[in-house]
């Protein structure tokens, strides 16, 4: 199983929003990430610097922020998600790569 964390930015003010909107996750969005090997998938929030910090565990090659193939579920959910985020121009959330230096079983 390969860990994977992320971090990614939320515009100011949409905290309420994205909890929202993540809090009625669309079932087959959710179906597609477990079936890509994803699981164990959190998303915590900085508010003093508006910095969404991910952690998924994969246990294939790929992750959720693979944007190599996205399928039309996927890109639906980043252009609702693009009004409150930092988005790339495909409209993926901009994120980087945390790189692991600890790991504890």
């Amino acid at each position: 199983m390969k860990r994977f964390a992320f971090k990614m930015y939320l515009k100011p003010g949409c905290e309420k929003e994205y909890a929202k909107r993540h809090a009625a996750i669309w079932p087959e969005l959710k179906q597609m990430i477990k079936e890509a090997g994803v699981s164990n998938y959190s998303i915590f929030w900085d508010k003093e610097t508006n910095t969404l910090f991910a952690y998924q565990e994969c246990s294939k090659d790929t992750n959720s922020q693979d944007t190599s193939d996205v399928d039309p579920i996927t890109q639906k959910w980043w252009d609702m998600m693009a009004d409150i985020m930092e988005v790339n121009p495909d409209n993926s959330p901009v994120t980087i790569p945390i790189e692991e230096l600890f790991h504890m079983d």
